[in-house]
This record gives structure tokens, C-alpha cells and sequence, in this order.
């Protein structure tokens, strides 16, 4: 039996979500061989390689590959499963990557796609959550390649520094020309990213403007080494871009401390949040869906307890 894990990355470095699923591919067993498919990425195949339980690289360098985009993408992961005739599974990040390649390598495999596991019961049977997070799902697969999509905030990041694994070439697939890439806009922020960080200053529609995020998180983070994020409330409203959103239809975060501002406590948000170390809840309204999952809470109006909370730090 043998994992083909297909690695996340910039084309410069390994992205972490790629460290927690080699992990859940460690809890499924077997050997582990992981795909690095990208432009002038020999620097990710080679941080790759050194990570702990990996015991090949592959490495499929190309400029159609540089976008990642899932056509071209796709293709290179069937290609390489159906030349060996040897991988048991197929293991993405559960990110905004893996979904959008992954289902495309499942249906062009003729299976079903398990997706956003967070445990592993054995090499056939996942956990994985429904209905927003509030129902957990045993899931049996009887398919001969299983797909796999892997939520990283239920697995530890494997180690790295390791005595390095051996890489090998892989022979790009055709370029499909299906689509292609115009622009990206990346927002770029000195604070940590939103989905690795140890700890997450989130704030809701209560705080009224994105001057008042400027004015009021941005110390506290600032002063915490926190990332900043958002509910899908404040992000509709305008306060914050898109990629600040935390939640089922944004980012799934799982840091050593979330402090949630003026957030009410939505099902969608919950979702995204709620497997949080510790999660400090800061609202007005004392009966809010919020402080039913957080392990201390603030009742009062935000904007005297944020300056003071900063100004105690």
C-alpha cells in the first residue's frame, strides 16, 4: 500500500497544511511518496524530502504548472496513479488547493471523494464533520483508490529536518489549455498567516466600521503577534477583505487562542473556529451563541474593554 500526497506551495516553500496531512497519511500507513508539481520549485521538493515519514519526492517542473491550475494539475495526479497502478490513496490539503483539484482527480478516477478528514480510524475509514461541524461522520470506503482530502487543524504538523528523501523527476503531462491565469491579488500583511497562527484576534459586525477594526484589533494583535480575521458579518459589510473570513465559507482555523470580538456566535462561524485551544468571547449580550463554546467571557461593550485590554498588555 502507498500514499501519493500531493504537496501545497508557492513554488518558493512548502505551505504548512502540507505538514498535517503527511501526518494523517502516517495514520493511514504505508509508504509515503509526495508530488511537487510547480515552476522552478526544486527548493519545495527539497524541503519536502526532509520531512519526517516521507520516503520519496516526485517532482514535476514545468511553466504550465506554475498557476497549480486544476486541469493541468489533475491530469499530472492521474497520470502518475494509473503509470504505477500502486497507490492505495490520494491525500490533499483540504485548503482552497485541494478543493479545487481534488474532486476533479476523483472523477476522473471513477471515485467518490472523502473530503476534509479529521481523524483516521483505519487505511478504509475516516472522520470527518457534517452540518457545520456539529455532526461528526464515520466514513467506510470500499473503493480501490481512495481520495482524500485532509482538514488540517485535526492533525499535528509532522517534524521536519529529517535525513532527506530521495527526489525523482516526474515527465510533465501535455499542457490542456483549458484555462489560464490573468491576475492574482494576494493581500500582504507582516502578521502571521490566518490559518497557521497560534493565536487569532476575530472581529464581528458589532464593531462597526473598518476604521474601528484599524483602531481597535489591530493593537491588541499587534501586541499579541496574533493574525486577524473576521466573521463572514464584517467581511459582507465591508470592514476587512475576503481572506481575513473565518468560518464554514472561509478560512478553518484551530490556534492555541482565538479571542472572538463582537461576534455573535453563527453556526457558519463556529465551524471554522471552534477546535480552538482556548477561545475568549467579548460581547455585549450575555446569552450569545458564542459563549456557549468559549472558555471565558467578557460581557460588556467592546469598545471600552478592547483599549483597556491592550493597554494591560
Amino acid at each position: 500500500m502507498a500514499i501519493l500526497l500531493i504537496a501545497e506551495h508557492d513554488n518558493a516553500q512548502l505551505k504548512g497544511a502540507t505538514l498535517n496531512t503527511v501526518t494523517a497519511a502516517q495514520k493511514i500507513g504505508g509508504e509515503l511518496h509526495v508530488l511537487v508539481a510547480g515552476s522552478g520549485c526544486a527548493a519545495v521538493a527539497q524541503a519536502a524530502a526532509k520531512v519526517a515519514g516521507v520516503g520519496k519526492v516526485y517532482l514535476a517542473d514545468a511553466a504550465h504548472y506554475a498557476d497549480q491550475n486544476a486541469e493541468n494539475l489533475a491530469a499530472l495526479v492521474v497520470a502518475a496513479v494509473k503509470a504505477t497502478n500502486g497507490y492505495s490513496h490520494v491525500l490533499a490539503p483540504a485548503s482552497t488547493f485541494g478543493k479545487n483539484f481534488l474532486p476533479r482527480v476523483a472523477a476522473l478516477l471513477d471515485v467518490a471523494q472523502i473530503s476534509e478528514i479529521s481523524a483516521v480510524e483505519s487505511p478504509d475509514t475516516f472522520v470527518r464533520p457534517t452540518y457545520a461541524g456539529n455532526v461528526m461522520v464515520t466514513v467506510k470506503s470500499g473503493d480501490a483508490i481512495k481520495v482524500v482530502s485532509v482538514r488540517a487543524t485535526g492533525f499535528e504538523a509532522a517534524a521536519t529536518g529529517a535525513t532527506a528523501a530521495p527526489i525523482e523527476s516526474l515527465a510533465a503531462a501535455s499542457d490542456m489549455g483549458l484555462t489560464r491565469l490573468l491576475k492574482r491579488e494576494l493581500t500582504k500583511s507582516a502578521r502571521p498567516e490566518l490559518s497557521a497562527a497560534k493565536i487569532v484576534v476575530s472581529g464581528g459586525r458589532a464593531l462597526g466600521s473598518a476604521e474601528n477594526f484599524q483602531k481597535l484589533l489591530e493593537p491588541l494583535a499587534d501586541k499579541l503577534g496574533a493574525a486577524l480575521g473576521a466573521s463572514r458579518a464584517a467581511v459582507d459589510a465591508g470592514y476587512v477583505p475576503n481572506d481575513y473570513q473565518v468560518g464554514q465559507t472561509g478560512k478553518i482555523v484551530a490556534p492555541q487562542l482565538y479571542i472572538a470580538v463582537g461576534i455573535s456566535g453563527a453556526i457558519q462561524h463556529l465551524a471554522g473556529m471552534q477546535d480552538s485551544k482556548i477561545i475568549v468571547a467579548i460581547n455585549k449580550d450575555g446569552d450569545a451563541p458564542i459563549f456557549q463554546i468559549a472558555d471565558y467571557g467578557l460581557v460588556g461593550d467592546l469598545f471600552q474593554i478592547l483599549p483597556e485590554l491592550t493597554a494591560a498588555l
